[in-house]
């Protein structure tokens, strides 16, 4: 909410010389938050000139320039540049006429954006100054021709400062509004604001302007609601204000102090009716919606949409409207979506003679839903989703018919109609000394009564309790808690004291949290980049990767998705993977092992989630609802997802690249593996969108020795690659952490640091190529015994010297014995017997 300080000055006393960083100070301290600072940015000398004569010159160009003489001061007098009165002026526009009073802006004066302004050569003069246009002097958007005062009803003084007659020297304070807050969105709420924090005087806009009522009562126009929500029993519209204004003065153009006041709040001018209906809703946080009485047919009902209508807004856009949407409506049909946009059909123009002017409250639950479905979010539709004082929309539609009669020429007439179904708010019970013991603080009685006054509040007593019932205006003030948070900033967060809390004994990280914590520190002390991903794919991409058979795991779509595209909860965390590397690869960087941490949502096949009926916002679910919508989410199991590509390890001197692959991503497994305390053992499988031959099926043992399936790893398939943009080559992995977490043991011990010396050797096996040479490496570990402390390929040959057909898979073998120094020869036992027991299973010999 952007509030110029002028206008905030009429309801609320303000200090002479009170600049906007102390506005901003008092608003924090009463809980809003500083956004920034609003000017017009410009400097003089701009003064009020006076056009006496021109000469129009043709130029080459085929533009047609005028050399203007203008008097920007008094006669007699010496200019506010220090020049002569007359000045000699190139100007390019050709909507003015000698006599006319217009805005010049002098040498040394500065323009927005910013532009300065010098005594320059032009066209065959020297042009002293510019004439200056609307939008030249930020006061609008319009560039057609210079400013001409006479159309804003001004003639002032020639030479007069035209920064203060046009409202250009304003600055407004902008403040960020929680959504609870919705009174804060005019000036009437933030000068109430104001007045809290500072204990200044606040006068109630809406209690002036409620007095204009007086004059006449407006009845006799006809409006009705025909909707009542069968869930909360409330009627979409419950109060709903009508004034008529005839007679109005379409050629008024809007006065510059309010066409400056609306550019500073971030409202455009548009016409003079339809700023003031902004100017009105501006000041006291009621929206307005003003219809061309002689374009509408009949009275109005407000009704929910019929399936199948249409409505053309005014932004001439046709929508089909939802069951779900409220509407105005005439005998011709739907004339506009309520509190987001009015119809093209009954919109004001320069031909507009006779107004009705709308002030209504509608169900802000309605209101957001439509603003969102039509993706029509609007400053109407701003106020009232969040909730709009009731009983200053009577007070709103007079202020409108004031302005009207002041500035547009018209009269108010006594056609209106009043409809008022809003209750009042209901009383809240407080006990006494609940806030001293929720905030910490020892407030005191008058205190306490003060501050919920000041809110607006009417406190009584009801025994040892207080009866608190919240000002209209305030519909977020629901029950004790909100009343407490009140009396804490009302009275000044800087009594609450700031005590570290202590910890009670016993509490901390779970096993599992710090288990997770642990995998992520390691992968990233090793290298890689932890990275978070979009959790929404599309089933193309769920099919792909959320298992090893395309479509064996349902995905959950989502009812209104963000984007079209991508309408499924992830079921794997690799295409958000692939999307950043992609991504990344784009950019330059192409070096990359990244990974994620994040939850996937894996349903069982067959299930139904979010069929469960939401209970109404204001009703309190039982235990029993809970439990259903609790039963209604999917399994959100964690996983843990990597990937390299690029070159892990760059070229240097006496180095070669190795580029990334399949060893990265086991390497990735093994850190994560030793993070948690378990062994993950690679097994040969199959994946649909990995490399054939290049796939591993990831088991890890329990504390039984049992293999539990945790993943898989392994090169992402070359034309899946290629489609992404990747290269060819791709390590990727993805495990269950939940899984892997399950069978780590509870306490990770640290093993015993050998005593004696390693004997190592190689062993060198022959097998057919189709044999896994994870088989073979078992084959050879369970056949060594216990002397094998540790055992890895080294080597996998396949050509000259081989028979066709087969492989050598050659080992390092390391041995060593707890209580001995091993002996060559026990060593070479150990290593025979791993070579026969592969010999036995899979027809292995020593290579010769």
């Amino acid at each position: 909410m952007r509030v110029p300080l002028s206008w905030l000055g009429e309801y609320v006393d303000l200090e002479p010389g009170t600049s906007a960083d102390e506005v901003h100070a008092a608003l924090v301290s009463v809980g809003l938050e500083e956004e920034d600072v609003h000017t017009f940015e410009i400097s003089g000398p701009v003064v009020v000139g006076q056009v006496l004569d021109f000469v129009e010159e043709p130029q080459s160009n085929g533009k047609t320039i005028r050399w203007c003489q203008v008097r920007v001061a008094p006669e007699g007098e010496t200019a506010a540049d220090g020049g002569d009165a007359v000045h000699g002026i190139v100007c390019g526009a050709r909507n003015f006429f000698p006599g006319d009073k217009v805005v010049v802006t002098l040498p040394g004066s500065v323009l927005p954006g910013p532009f300065p302004i010098a005594a320059r050569k032009t066209y065959g003069h020297v042009s002293d100054g510019m004439i200056a246009s609307a939008r030249e002097l930020g006061l609008g958007d319009e560039h057609d021709g210079i400013l001409r005062l006479a159309t804003l009803g001004l003639d002032p003084e020639v030479g007069a400062d035209a920064i203060s007659l046009l409202g250009l020297d304003d600055t407004a304070v902008e403040v960020n509004v929680t959504p609870d807050r919705g009174y804060a969105f005019s000036i009437r709420g933030i000068a109430r604001e104001y007045s809290h924090a500072t204990g200044a005087e606040f006068r109630d806009p809406a209690d002036a302007a409620g007095l204009l009522l007086d004059r006449a009562h407006a009845a006799g126009f006809s409006v009705s609601v025909d909707d009542r929500d069968p869930i909360r029993g409330r009627v979409g519209a419950t109060v709903f204000v009508t004034r008529v204004v005839r007679d109005i003065d379409g050629s008024r153009t809007t006065p510059a102090w309010m066409i400056a006041r609306l550019k500073l709040a971030g409202i455009r001018s548009i016409s003079l009716i339809v700023d003031i209906t902004n100017y009105v809703m501006l000041e006291l946080g009621q929206p307005i919606h003003g219809y061309d009485l002689d374009k509408l047919s009949g009275g109005i009902v407000v009704r929910r949409a019929h399936a199948g209508e249409r409505l053309v807004t005014l932004d001439d856009q046709s929508r089909i409207l939802d069951a779900e949407d409220l509407l105005i409506t005439d005998e011709s049909g739907p004339i506009g979506l309520a509190g987001v946009m009015g119809g093209a059909s009954t919109e004001i123009g320069a031909e507009t003679r006779n107004v009705l002017i709308e002030a209504a409250n509608f169900d802000p639950v309605s209101i957001a839903r439509t603003a969102r479905r039509h993706k029509l979010p609007s400053e109407a539709s701003k106020r009232f989703e969040r909730g709009v004082d009731p009983r200053v929309a009577v007070a709103a539609a007079a202020r409108v018919v004031q302005l009207l009669e002041q500035l547009a020429g018209g009269h108010a007439d006594a056609l209106g109609s009043l409809l008022d179904e809003a209750g009042s708010p209901e009383p809240i019970v407080l006990p006494k000394h609940y806030i001293s013991g929720l905030v910490g603080v020892d407030f005191t009685d008058e205190e306490v009564r003060g501050a919920l006054a000041e809110i607006g509040g009417f406190v009584s007593e009801s025994g040892d309790d207080l009866l608190v019932v919240p000002p209209s205006w305030r519909p977020d003030l629901k029950d004790k808690s909100d009343l407490a948070e009140e009396v804490a900033r009302i009275v000044g967060y800087d009594r609450i004291p700031s005590v570290l809390p202590v910890a009670p004994p016993g509490r901390g990280l779970t096993r599992e949290q710090k288990l997770r914590r642990a995998v992520a520190q390691m992968l990233a002390d090793n290298g890689a980049t932890e990275v978070m991903a979009f959790p929404f794919v599309s089933e193309q991409a769920n099919d792909r990767f959320g298992s090893p058979e395309p479509g064996s795991v349902p995905a959950v779509r989502l009812a209104n998705a963000l984007d079209a595209t991508a309408p499924f909860l992830r079921t794997s965390l690799l295409p958000g993977l692939i999307d950043v590397a992609k991504r990344n690869l784009a950019r330059g960087l192409v070096d990359l092992t990244i990974y994620e941490l994040g939850t996937v949502f894996r349903p069982a096949a067959g299930a139904q989630f979010g069929s469960e009926t939401l209970p109404p916002g204001a009703v309190l679910p039982s235990d029993d609802v809970l439990r259903s919508l609790n039963a209604g989410i999917p399994p959100q199991p964690r996983y843990l997802a990597g990937l390299a590509v690029g070159h892990p390890v760059l070229k240097q001197p006496g180095q070669a690249a190795v580029a990334a692959g399949i060893a990265d991503a086991l390497t990735m497994v093994a850190q994560t593996a030793a993070a948690v305390g378990v062994t993950v053992e690679p097994v040969q499988s199959t994946h649909q969108s990995l490399h054939p031959g290049r796939t591993a099926q990831l088991i890890a043992r329990d504390q039984n020795g049992e293999g539990v399936p945790v993943g898989f790893a392994g090169e992402l398939h070359p034309a899946l690659a290629e489609e992404y943009d990747l290269p060819r080559v791709v390590g990727v992995f993805e495990l269950d952490l939940d899984a892997l977490v399950a069978v780590a043991p509870a306490d990770i011990v640290a093993g015993v640091i050998a005593g004696f010396p390693a004997a190592t050797q190689d062993l060198s096996l022959v097998v057919q190529e189709s044999v896994p040479a994870g088989d073979v490496e078992k084959a050879v570990a369970d056949g060594a015994g216990e002397l094998l402390e540790h055992i890895r390929l080294v080597d996998d040959y396949r050509g000259t010297g081989l028979p066709d057909g087969t492989k050598s898979l050659t080992f390092a073998l390391r041995f060593r014995a707890a209580d001995r120094t091993l002996t060559a020869a026990e060593a070479s036992e150990a290593k025979i017997a791993g070579a026969e027991r592969a010999s036995g299973l899979f027809g292995a010999h020593i290579r010769e």
